[in-house]
């Protein structure tokens, strides 16, 4: 599923300019695109599978794998269920929990690493998924910054998935026989939005079941969302100085599967996703419901979505999900 960069791309490319300061401190403005309309079509029903979410929360291990696409390095943090008792920090190489996980693959922002994010992502692991997120050679912090290599990370993530579900086969690995491939979302911040929303328009991977955008827009990659019925989960900050939050809604309004989409009032690029906090918190258990929905198939989760969307006054939630 390789896909570099050609002179056919960068027309398109050049408009991904407006991303360069992506990272969570920066203060520039997206340019806007006008969305690629996708072809009109009814609103399919979404193959959620029925299932039960676990109920308790997971102690949560991490490790990490040396992946290489080509020469693209992508050195991948994997945060996990594991044994023991819940609560304090992940542990390094813990022993995993007893069943089958679903997979979240997080792509991080321009300038930034995975474990900016790893307040979020442990949450996810303590939930009952396994999360993947690699380290993209050109945007992550400490490499040169090119922005047009977004339009390369789709297919970065997919080879990462491809290695992540290879481990539940492999003899002796900790994630031997614990990770389900037919369960699998895709999630990811500003750039990393991008690189999710790809994922299910031009460089469509069809293992995935389920998005999460946070900040993100359809620069690029367009908006011509294909393949099967997948929910998607926006999440915006009305104030964002980055990606304007009429950029990511523009995007939002053009998926043409059940979705949602979370607004912060008061949000900004994204600074509340890197520390903990009351908005945080309203971020993370969402999402934690939206996933154990789309996933596990909890219809108990999906009635809680709403609640947990609007608890405060932090956010606003559009529901068609």
């Amino acid at each position: 599923m390789s896909r570099r960069v050609t002179p056919a791309l960068l027309a398109s490319a050049v408009l991904l300019a407006g991303l360069v300061g992506c990272s969570a401190d920066a203060r520039k403005t997206e340019s806007q695109q006008a969305p690629v309309e996708p072809p009109p079509a009814a609103t399919p029903t979404p193959q959620v599978p029925a299932g039960k979410a676990p109920q308790r929360a997971f102690a949560v291990g991490v490790r990490q794998l040396k992946l290489n696409r080509d020469g693209r390095a992508l050195p991948t943090t994997l945060w996990y269920p594991a044994a023991g008792q819940s609560g304090g920090a992940a542990k390094r190489s813990a022993t995993a929990a007893e069943g089958r996980f679903p997979v979240v693959m997080f792509s991080h922002g321009l300038g930034g690493r995975p474990d900016d994010y790893a307040t979020l992502l442990t949450r996810w692991a303590a939930a009952g998924f396994v999360v993947a997120a690699p380290v993209f050679p050109h945007t992550s912090r400490g490499a040169d910054n090119n922005v047009l290599d977004v339009l390369n990370q789709p297919a970065d993530v997919s080879y990462a998935l491809d290695q992540v579900l290879a481990l539940d086969g492999k003899a002796g690995d900790a994630l031997g026989g614990r990770l389900d491939g037919e369960r699998v979302a895709a999630a990811g911040h500003s750039a990393g939005g991008v690189t999710t929303i790809g994922l299910f328009t031009a460089s469509r991977d069809e293992r995935l079941d389920a998005g999460v955008v946070f900040a993100g827009t359809a620069l690029g990659v367009g908006t011509a969302f294909a393949g099967a019925a997948a929910p998607q989960l926006f999440v915006h900050g009305e104030l964002d100085e980055v990606v304007e939050y009429a950029a990511g809604k523009a995007a939002y309004d053009k998926v043409p599967w059940p979705k949602a989409m979370l607004s912060l009032p008061k949000g900004d690029h994204g600074r509340a996703l890197l520390s903990d906090g009351a908005t945080l918190r309203v971020v993370s258990d969402t999402s934690v419901e939206f996933l154990r929905w789309s996933l596990y198939g909890d219809p108990d989760a999906k009635k809680r979505i709403s609640t947990d969307a609007t608890r405060g006054d932090i956010a606003t939630f559009d529901d068609h999900l």
